[in-house]
């Protein structure tokens, strides 16, 4: 099979674009789709997620010399193996980030039990939509290649396990894959409005997915590609409403890539997608909320009040707003007296104007002798002027 890897119209995902997650969830109703509600997001940043983004971004492909009877260790820790069952149709034929793949599937516990078998699976390859494991070999498969993946739970469904399929925590895959088919991705200017909101709209829930999962660098990587989609310029005409539908998702990417940012502890990229929330919705209470949480975290008490303030005021109800508050409020008071105790250390206690004295002046003795003298003086010359004038009359 013939593969178009150079496409300009492919959509190239963020994992390729180099960007950090930098670039760019909700409040009372449980945020977005199944997120978590206001909640205090400083918690401890999760270091992995954005090194196995790097790692995975490092994957290079094996080299054609290698025996095909062979393991591959994809990663070098050993936690990620793959082996050839079925040769494929060559080096060349290997599928590119961004295009749509489709693959068989079978996925096995170690015991050999049987947890997932389906066929025809479509994803995009390299956007974070399957788990890790199988995002990363099958970029490294040919067309029409079987091969045998061994996937350590790090790069499958982690500590928490899965529901769907039924995978206990911490369990370790073997996973059967076969590579059917590699086309590009869809023309993003030439989605009607309802194709792309629901894109945009499925790369949003698995960003949530990851969010819920723990995976916050992965969840950023999905709600930024979800804002690609959303923000991409359009040759179909959309009426007001599906222009509506199209803000609204982008308004829950921004502000459940908010919380995943907090989680990450990037303080300013989360303040951004918050800034750009308000730009569209200026009472976004959620929006408001994270903006005031940022802005405490950095210490700036007087204006996260002030934002919360008045997302309370548009919402007088609601309790986690009334706590986070109360809570700012003290800390702030807190602040201001342990700066007045330090410029009272640095310049000392200033006096209390009240208890300053004005000083005595007391008459000087020089001053009365001096006055004395000079009366004195006066009246000797008028006796004198008049015993002239006497005598000249005389």
């Amino acid at each position: 099979m013939t593969i178009n890897t150079n496409s300009k119209q492919r959509r190239t995902s963020l994992l390729d674009s180099g960007e950090d997650f930098e670039m760019l969830e909700d409040v009372d109703d449980g945020v977005d789709d199944d997120l978590p509600p206001l909640e205090d997001v400083g918690g401890k940043k999760k270091q992995s997620s954005q090194e196995e983004i790097a790692k995975a971004e490092a994957v290079t492909d094996p080299s054609p010399s290698l025996p095909r009877e062979e393991w591959l260790d994809v990663l070098g820790n050993g936690q990620l193996r793959k082996k050839v069952l079925e040769v494929g149709s060559g080096p060349d034929s290997r599928p590119q980030r961004g295009q749509t793949v489709t693959i068989n599937l079978k996925t096995t516990l170690t015991d050999g039990t049987t947890v997932e078998e389906e066929s025809n699976i479509s994803f995009t390859l390299g956007d974070g939509d399957v788990i890790q494991a199988l995002d990363l070999t099958v970029q490294l498969m040919e067309m029409g290649e079987k091969a045998l993946v061994e996937a350590g739970a790090k790069y499958a469904y982690g500590a928490l396990g899965s529901s769907t399929p039924a995978v206990p925590p911490d369990a370790d895959l073997i996973m059967e894959v076969q590579l059917l088919s590699a086309a590009d991705g869809p023309d993003l200017e030439l989605l009607s409005p309802s194709e792309r909101i629901s894109l945009a709209s499925k790369k949003r829930e698995r960003g949530n997915v990851h969010y819920q999962r723990g995976d916050y660098a992965f969840a950023v990587n999905s709600y930024g590609i979800a804002l690609q989609i959303t923000e991409a310029s359009s040759r179909v005409d959309i009426s007001p409403q599906e222009e509506e539908e199209l803000l609204d998702v982008k308004v829950k990417c921004l502000n459940n890539m908010a919380a995943a940012q907090l989680k990450l502890d990037h303080y300013e990229a989360a303040l951004r997608s918050c800034v750009s929330v308000l730009a569209h919705q200026p009472d976004n209470i959620k929006a408001l909320f994270r903006q005031g949480k940022v802005l405490a975290l950095q210490g700036e008490y007087a204006d996260a009040i002030r934002i919360l303030k008045r997302a309370l005021k548009l919402e007088p109800s609601n309790k986690t707003i009334h706590a986070e508050l109360s809570k700012l409020v003290k800390k702030h008071s807190e602040q201001k007296g342990a700066e007045q105790a330090m410029y009272k250390k640095m310049l000392g206690n200033p006096p209390d104007i009240n208890t300053i004295q004005k000083p005595q002046y007391r008459k000087s003795s020089w001053g009365l002798s001096w006055k004395w003298l000079f009366g004195a003086t006066a009246v000797a010359i008028g006796g004198v002027a008049l015993s002239v004038v006497i005598a000249a009359r005389n």
